[in-house]
C-alpha cells in the first residue's frame, strides 16, 4: 500500500560504510545542494521505496552537520526495505522525507540521564549521548548486544566517552542487570531506551514509577479491541460520519472516504498519522504514546488505534 508522507525531497548517498555485522551506515545530502532541515536527537526520516511504501530510520549523526547519517540493519526475513537499502551505493539517489520526532531529547541542567540501547536501537540513542555530552549534563550509556561485532557505533562511542559507556555483550557473559541498574539510579534521572521489544518491556518493568521514555522499532503486542463491533467516526471539518467495521482500520475508512491523512508505517510506530481527538474515548493501540499521554486522550494514531465508545469525533 502506498505511503503518504510530507516534505519529500531527493537525497544522494555521499557515503556508505560498514557499521557492524549486518548494519550499513549511510551519509545523505540533498541533491539540490541546499542545507538539510534541522533536527533534534530522537528524530527519524522516511525513506520511500520504489513501490511507494516507506521505512523509518533514526538519524544518528550530529544535528547541524551538512549531511544526515542513518544506520540500516539488514533483515532478510523482513518486508524488503532494508535489503533494498543495503543494495544502494554511493552516488545513488533516494527519496526521503522528514525529519519527524516522537522521541525528542533536550538535555536539562540538574537532570541525570540513563541511556539504554539494544542492537540497532543505538541509532537514536547515540545522538542523545552526543547532545548530553555537549550540554555538560550527567549521563551514562548501557549498550547491549549479542556480540561486539554486531554493535553499531560501538568503537566511536567507547572512544568518545570511555568512562560513561558500559558494554553488555552477551557472548562475553556481560548481561545487563536491570534490577541492579535501577536500584542504584541517582535521583532526578530520566531514562531513554530503544531496542528490541523484549529489552523495552524489561526496562518498563524495572523502571516502574521512574521517568522513562522509549522508542519502539516494532509494534508492541496489544490485546483484543475494546469494541468488537463497528463504531462511528465523525470527521468534524469534512462533515462526514463514517462507520468503521471490525475488519478495517480507522485510517482505511478515512482514506476510502476520500479524506487525505498523511501516513507511513501503518503499524503505530512512526507517528505520521497523528490526529487530534475532539470527542470520545480512544482504544489506544499504538507504540508511541506514554500511559499519561494515552490517558489525556487528545491524539490518536488511526492506523492502529480504534474507538472505546460508540462514536469518535476527530479533527479532520
Amino acid at each position: 500500500m502506498t505511503a503518504h508522507v510530507t516534505g519529500e525531497f531527493e537525497a544522494v548517498i555521499v557515503g556508505k560504510s560498514r557499521g557492524a555485522e549486518g548494519i550499513a551506515l549511510f551519509e545523505l545530502a540533498a541533491t539540490s545542494g541546499a542545507p538539510l532541515p534541522r533536527w533534534q536527537p530522537g528524530s527519524h526520516i522516511d525513506v520511500l521505496l520504489p513501490d511507494g511504501d516507506a521505512r523509518q530510520y533514526s538519524l544518528c549523526g550530529v544535528p547541524g552537520d551538512p549531511t544526515w547519517r542513518i544506520g540500516v540493519l539488514r533483515e532478510d526475513d523482513g518486508r524488503g526495505g532494508s535489503r533494498w537499502m543495503h543494495e544502494r551505493s554511493v552516488g545513488d539517489t533516494i527519496t526521503i522525507a522528514g525529519p519527524s520526532n516522537h522521541f525528542e531529547f533536550v538535555p536539562e541542567k540538574g537532570t541525570s540521564y540513563l541511556f539504554i540501547a539494544g542492537g540497532i536501537g543505538i541509532t537514536p540513542i547515540s545522538a542523545m549521548v552526543a547532545s548530553a555530552a555537549a550540554a555538560g549534563v550527567d549521563f551514562r550509556l548501557e549498550y547491549a548486544g549479542r556480540s561486539r561485532s554486531t554493535m553499531a557505533l560501538l568503537d566511536e562511542l567507547v572512544s568518545a566517552y570511555p568512562s560513561q559507556v558500559t558494554v553488555h555483550a552477551a557472548d562475553e557473559g556481560a548481561r545487563l542487570d536491570l534490577s541492579a541498574l535501577f536500584a542504584d539510579l541517582k535521583p532526578f534521572t530520566t531514562t531513554y531506551c530503544c531496542g528490541p521489544a523484549r529489552l523495552i518491556e524489561a526496562v518498563e518493568v524495572a523502571a516502574r514509577g521512574r521517568q522513562l521514555k522509549v522508542e519502539r522499532f516494532e509494534p508492541k503486542e496489544v490485546g483484543p479491541p475494546v469494541l468488537a463491533g463497528p463504531f462511528e467516526v465523525e470527521l468534524a471539518y469534512s462533515g462526514l460520519t463514517l462507520e468503521v467495521p471490525p475488519e478495517k482500520t480507522v485510517l482505511e475508512v478515512i482514506e476510502e472516504a476520500g479524506v487525505l491523512l498523511l501516513s507511513s508505517c501503518r503499524e503505530g510506530t512512526c507517528g505520521t498519522c497523528e490526529t487530534q481527538v475532539m470527542e470520545g474515548e480512544v482504544d489506544h493501540r499504538d507504540s508511541i504514546l506514554t500511559p499519561d499521554e494515552q490517558a489525556a486522550n487528545t491524539v490518536m494514531y488511526p492506523c492502529v488505534s480504534r474507538s472505546a465508545c460508540p462514536r469518535l469525533v476527530l479533527e479532520l
